[in-house]
């Protein structure tokens, strides 16, 4: 993989020949300084590189033979995927697919493509090119960014090849030696043309011929410009830039491929904007060939049970070992679904979807608090028409987690904005920080941050309730249970932005970085309270089961147990130990402020009749485009989402509902689900927080809109009813499932054994 660079701008001001482009905030002098210091930095460099390329040359003359190859990369063991039951229901050396090409096979045009975006002097140097070691050790001191890399098509072969992808410089060092002697013993389009029949290009393909097959369903000769422009655009990362999963993401490396091009001369400025008008389209099983668009084909069908669970377990595997360990590695893994609360979740997903139709979707998942392990997930109505896994998320620049702490794992698109779902997350670090959930605050109609400096209605700046509606002076636990947008925008400026995002990553959000930042430059404002960072169901189930393990936090996980092909774990979730990330009374008053939002608030529809044992928060983004419910006992936690797969379409006249908001079908389907799987299981009450054991919640003046009636807050509103007390029952022990494989039995003292529920 190509060591992502961008060319020095030739703008004025932009890049080493003129000023910083970022805000210097220490002025000229401290910036012609460092300036200075960088000059120094490569004059000491350049002299150190020719020396280690002339010493290697003398010791190592290029006329030597190359070394043996490692062991053959296309040796592969089959990895196998079980239920919790034992029942195989996945084998991933299905994925791996390669078909034999010929150099007469390559088109011209792959070639171009593949050689503007990832080595364009390819050509020029001798298999290692001194000048792009120097601008990307240029970039990396001023902290920008390049379109090309230090590491040749060449160099990228060796380490395939010969070295392996281990980092040292050691290796580093051997793959540019080895590099020079197989630009000196092969001709280039023979290099290049080794490299692209063994290159990995996701979803098992290795090789461009079986990419070619895999994506387009033609032979690789027979790729258009636009085609060999995707393909290119794989290189780097296949995973995160699937076109199937991260549709976006792999049009804007195909649309950088084809100005790459242009900008070498490899196409005419005609061919390129042809070429740029035919955008990526995920085609159907009945889809017939269309010159306007791209077409990227879905996978062969195969036989699989649960696809969009197993396809959530292969990412995830992928994510922590990478692809060759998951494709190769012959693997045992041990998973945590279990078939009968997996098909229930199916079926309710089916029965809210049934008479609608595409791109309208769903998605839902639920996971045991007590291990993490996920019982059930729900990507879309139908794997073999979306690869699109809406279950999951955009990982795009999340650094890899370490161990024990929540994985990101790629494929859910762009990712789904949470709406007010999100504000459990601002609540919890508004107490950590000494809040009452007693404290009295205006809801009016409309609040404008402080200090916000956009101009205009549309700004930004001004925050609404849902339908206009406002509310008089209500303490923050009734503000929670109605969504009151404006209370939770005074509350954010309280707490912090960057305290609230800090919390939600630590509770599992993996997408939401904790410093609160969009990017270079970009920085979410106080708005982030009312949930426009995209997030995925994986995560919203695992952040919200931390409230119902009280503080303690599992990470998400599909797999209890991965083993090695000689039986060592190389991963087992049976004896990880939680970490602790909020206190436990913290968690106790969140959860006894979450029960009210189904007691009297914007979830009633979810009400499945366990007295102070389920908590949960509605949740509806912007425009009516998102929607959802996430609720919990303290046996399961449960995300429902639903929306439009393919944009941000609002969710309006759907089976009836008007404006869908987290508390109609998203309610509604959770409550189905949750009354299925949980048949049998007793109540557990949530423990009453310590220091609210004895308090009386407030039940005063409800609010007034503009007509002096009841005001809405950020989501659907629902008839106010009488407030309880906290409760004092004590807790009933969390149930523990059944573990998974043949080799865990079963330890659950209540196992559920519900009948699927009908379509």
């Amino acid at each position: 993989m190509a060591l992502t660079t961008r060319e020095p701008s030739s703008r004025p001001g932009d890049g080493p020949s003129g000023a910083s482009r970022w805000p210097d905030p220490v002025g000229a002098s401290a910036g012609l300084w460092w300036g200075a210091i960088g000059v120094t930095v490569v004059a000491l460099l350049i002299p150190v590189v020719v020396s280690f390329i002339l010493v290697q040359t003398l010791y190592n003359p290029p006329s030597r033979d190359l070394p043996t190859p490692l062991a053959n990369q296309g040796a592969s063991g089959v990895t196998r995927v079980f239920d919790s039951t034992g029942r195989q229901i996945a084998a991933f050396n299905r994925f791996e697919t390669r078909i034999p090409v010929t150099r007469a096979d390559i088109p011209q045009v792959l070639k171009d493509a593949v050689v503007s975006i990832e080595d364009r002097r390819f050509y020029d140097h001798e298999g290692i090119d001194l000048r792009a070691i120097l601008r990307a050790l240029w970039a990396d001191f001023q902290g920008g960014s390049y379109e090309q890399g230090a590491s040749t098509i060449t160099q990228q072969y060796v380490k395939r090849l010969y070295t392996g992808p281990q980092r040292s410089l050691a290796r580093k060092m051997r793959e540019a030696v080895l590099a020079s002697r197989v630009d000196d013993q092969l001709e280039k389009d023979e290099i290049l043309f080794r490299y692209l029949d063994d290159l990995y290009l996701g979803n098992g393909a290795y090789g461009v011929g079986a990419a070619s097959e895999t994506y387009f369903r033609k032979a690789v000769r027979d790729l258009t410009i636009s085609e060999a422009a995707m393909l290119a655009g794989l290189i780097q990362t296949p995973s995160g830039d699937d076109p199937r999963s991260n549709t976006s993401a792999a049009e804007e490396r195909r649309q950088a491929v084809l100005r790459a091009m242009a900008e070498e001369g490899r196409i005419n400025s005609s061919e390129r904007d042809a070429a740029l008008s035919q955008r990526l389209v995920l085609a159907t099983e009945d889809s017939s060939p269309n010159t306007g668009v791209t077409l990227v084909y879905p996978p062969e069908r195969a036989d699989t049970t649960f696809p969009y669970f197993t396809d959530y377990v292969r990412r995830y595997l992928i994510a922590r070992y990478g692809e060759d360990k998951v494709y190769k590695g012959g693997l045992t893994v041990e998973s945590t679904i279990d078939p009968r609360i997996q098909e229930q979740a199916e079926a309710a997903v089916r029965a809210t979807l049934a008479g609608t139709s595409p791109p309208l979707e769903m998605s839902l998942v639920s996971l045991d608090p007590n291990n993490g392990y996920v019982k059930a997930l729900v990507g879309g109505r139908d794997f073999t028409k979306s690869q699109v896994n809406l279950a999951l998320g955009n990982c795009t620049g999340v650094p890899k987690a370490p161990p024990n702490e929540p994985v990101c794992v790629d494929g859910g698109g762009s990712g789904r904005q949470p709406g007010s779902s999100f504000k459990p997350f601002t609540l919890a670090k508004a107490l950590e920080k000494g809040i009452s959930p007693n404290k009295v605050y205006s809801g009016p109609t409309s609040y404008r941050f402080r200090n916000c400096t956009d101009r205009g209605p549309e700004s930004g700046c001004t925050v609404g309730n849902a339908e206009g509606g406002g509310f008089g002076p209500l303490p923050l636990r009734q503000a929670t249970a109605h969504s009151v947008n404006t209370v939770y925008a005074q509350l954010i400026e309280e707490v912090g932005v960057e305290d609230t995002a800090e919390m939600a990553h630590r509770m599992g959000l993996t997408m939401v970085r904790p410093d609160a930042k969009l990017g270079p430059g970009r920085a979410y404002g106080p708005s982030l309270t009312l949930g426009p960072a995209e997030v995925s169901p994986v995560d919203m189930a695992s952040a919200f089961g931390v409230f119902a393990r009280r503080g303690d936090q599992f990470p998400a996980t599909p797999v209890a147990r991965v083993l090695e092909p000689n039986g060592k774990p190389l991963e087992d979730n049976t004896i990880r130990r939680p970490r602790r990330v909020i206190s436990q009374n913290i968690a106790d008053t969140v959860n006894d402020i979450l029960k009210g939002v189904i007691t009297f608030g914007t979830g009633t529809a979810a009400d499945i009749g366990r007295p102070d044992g389920v908590a949960g928060k509605t949740g509806t983004s912007e425009d009516y485009s998102d929607a959802w419910f996430v609720g919990y006992t303290q046996q399961l936690s449960t995300s429902v989402w639903m929306g439009y797969a393919n944009s941000q379409r609002p969710l309006l006249n759907i089976k009836g509902v008007g404006k869908v908001f987290g508390g109609t079908l998203p309610a509604q389907t959770w409550k189905a689900f949750m009354n299925n799987a949980l048949s049998g299981v007793p109540n557990a009450p949530f423990p009453a927080p310590a220091a609210l054991a004895n308090t009386q919640p407030f039940d005063g003046p409800r609010g007034s809109g503009p007509s002096g009636g009841r005001g809405r807050g950020g989501d659907s509103p629902a008839p106010p009813e009488p407030v309880v007390t906290a409760p004092t029952e004590p807790t009933i022990p969390p149930i523990t499932f059944a573990g998974p494989g043949a080799t865990t039995p079963a330890t659950s003292p209540t196992p559920l054994t519900v009948p699927v529920p009908p379509p």
